[in-house]
């Protein structure tokens, strides 16, 4: 009977474990152009994640990275696959700040569920706040905050509540390279404290390499999962001699990552 139950428990150990991951599988995803002709964006773009992983997804502009975080979201569901992500609360950084603008910041941001309360604590806000360089910033209103200021207002959205799946977008587009480190940093940290899985778009190949735990390439029309590289061992080691030959690796390889970063990634 011993044996019966240590087997039952490694079952349940290993279904809650699958539970914790997300589980994507697009087999292909399509669009209607503007003459009605069907367009295929994406074909066989599948991959997991693991709590305490940083994940960044990189492609071309116009290749699919922001339809594919529409889909891991469920806001987009007219594709054919599945997407399967943990349980618990999910924090979204979007392109756009997408702030009420009859609201203050802070009551933008009390609107982040807690789970066990109505939403986010003061503490909570003003620490996130300070750390994204916008102490004080509380009692404004979105209109008086510049693009990159409700960018900052977003990520702590984002942040707030201790997600278990952090899904960003662009999260340091318009940044320069300090304010950029600055909130990697961020990302990380709180990513590591809550044992979240992060999953980000970026364009820039410098920041995925010094930021995530694997790169996800997609290439090609329609765009394919091209390539899946780890950039450690496990997450937070690191080997900082291993980057230079990954990178120039793959900028032989996906000739794309050379150009400049563009704020347009439509689809």
């Amino acid at each position: 009977m011993r044996g019966g139950g240590k087997q039952d428990q490694m079952e349940i150990d290993r279904d809650k474990q699958r539970d914790e991951r997300l589980l994507v599988r697009i087999e292909t995803k399509s669009y209607a152009d503007p003459s009605g002709r069907c367009r295929e964006v994406l074909r066989d773009a599948s991959f997991s994640g693991r709590a305490g992983e940083i994940i960044a997804l990189l492609a071309p502009s116009g290749a699919g990275k922001t339809t594919t975080l529409r889909i891991v979201l469920g806001l987009d569901r007219d594709f054919v696959g599945e997407v399967r992500c943990p349980p618990g609360r999910i924090g979204v950084m979007f392109q756009e700040p997408r702030l009420l603008p009859w609201l203050t910041v802070e009551a933008n941001l009390r609107l982040v569920s807690r789970g066990d309360t109505k939403g986010a604590d003061t503490d909570e806000i003003s620490s996130l706040l300070a750390a994204v360089g916008l102490a004080g910033t509380e009692s404004l209103h979105p209109k008086a905050l510049s693009l990159g200021m409700a960018r900052r207002v977003a990520l702590v959205r984002a942040l707030l509540g201790h997600p278990v799946l952090l899904v960003l977008d662009e999260p340091f587009a318009s940044l320069d390279r300090k304010s950029a480190a600055d909130l990697m940093g961020l990302i990380t940290r709180s990513a590591r404290r809550d044992g979240a899985l992060v999953v980000l778009t970026t364009h820039d190949l410098d920041q995925a390499l010094s930021l995530a735990d694997r790169l996800l390439l997609l290439a090609g029309q329609p765009a394919r999962l091209a390539a899946d590289c780890p950039t450690r061992a496990e997450p937070q080691s690191r080997d900082a001699t291993l980057l230079p030959g990954l990178k120039e690796s793959l900028l032989t390889r996906f000739p794309f990552l050379h150009a400049a970063p563009s704020a347009d990634d439509a689809p």
